[in-house]
């Protein structure tokens, strides 16, 4: 069911405090509690649940909130559609990072559009962590995401697997002469994404397998755009990792060089996301599979 007591419900997600909730959504509190209690009856089961006076979702809360996010999200894709339909034209919000944006959607979007004149696309920019903020709220359809992300949340379709690399200037002079392995790289300096960054999540998740931290590194400058961090690499102010595919004209022109190392080795997939259980899943993987062709 959706209608005005699942939106005070999807409220107190959000804001884990019902006189906030209220307030939000310009009602009294005790409306607030008696929606909750509501809901609890016609679900009969528990919510949510206070631990030290802070309120939490219990596990079928949790399991509602899902539902109910995917059910708005999809009654929203559904009015889109009808109108859109009459209008005789389609739109379609796809979400993509930064270094998917840039250097690994072009040449397929342009294939796609070739062969969708009547589809209008609105493409979001955002790190991972933005996407799937957008993607719950119902504000994209669909995203292209890289790094690690909850899989178990989430309906998905491999796009493509791209290699992830140390990479540095071609004439970088190493603090360490020749380094043969992360930790032989922390005396250097780390130009690096911002939290939330697919990018700096797999790093620091390889990290973390080496019992290394970024704060390891002596020395970092944390940049929130992949052209700046190709630039800063290119003037040699240090080194990074990163997608292959952002730098693959560099490399092959020789301004930059990949740093070959014992114990860094990795491929990661980048991946088409949706809600799961949408019921525009068939739609979705029909994009998914015309999105990948190879022209």
């Amino acid at each position: 069911m959706l209608d005005f007591r699942t939106e005070t419900f999807l409220t107190v997600c959000q804001t884990m405090n019902y006189t906030a909730a209220a307030k939000q959504l310009n009602i009294t509190q005790p409306a607030v509690s008696q929606h909750i209690h509501f809901l609890e009856e016609h679900y009969n089961t528990s919510l949510f649940i206070y631990r030290n006076k802070q309120l939490f979702l219990t596990h079928y809360g949790e399991i509602l909130r899902k539902h109910l996010l995917t059910m708005k999200n999809d009654e929203k894709a559904v009015r889109e559609e009808l109108k859109s339909t009459y209008y005789g034209i389609e739109t379609l919000s796809i979400g993509v990072t930064m270094t998917i944006g840039e250097y690994a959607i072009v040449d397929k979007l342009a294939d796609f559009l070739m062969r969708h004149p009547e589809i209008n696309i609105h493409l979001h920019y955002g790190n991972t962590a933005q996407l799937l903020n957008l993607l719950d709220n119902g504000q994209i359809s669909m995203a292209i995401v890289e790094g690690n992300y909850p899989k178990e949340n989430y309906a998905y379709k491999k796009y493509s697997t791209e290699d992830y690399i140390a990479v540095c200037a071609a004439s970088h002079n190493f603090i360490i002469d020749t380094p043969h392995t992360i930790s032989d790289l922390a005396c250097e300096r780390l130009l690096i994404r911002e939290e939330g960054s697919g990018t700096r999540n797999i790093l620091e998740q390889n990290l973390i397998a080496h019992g290394l931290r970024i704060s390891d590194f002596i020395h970092y400058t944390q940049v929130e755009n992949m052209h700046t961090i190709i630039g800063l690499l290119k003037k040699d102010c240090g080194i990074s990792f990163l997608y292959k595919i952002a730098v693959e004209n560099e490399l092959k022109s020789g301004i930059l060089k990949e740093i070959s190392l014992d114990d860094f080795k990795m491929q990661h997939d980048l991946d088409i996301i949706w809600e799961k259980h949408s019921i525009y899943t068939d739609k979705y993987l029909s994009i998914c599979a015309d999105l990948c062709k190879t022209s």
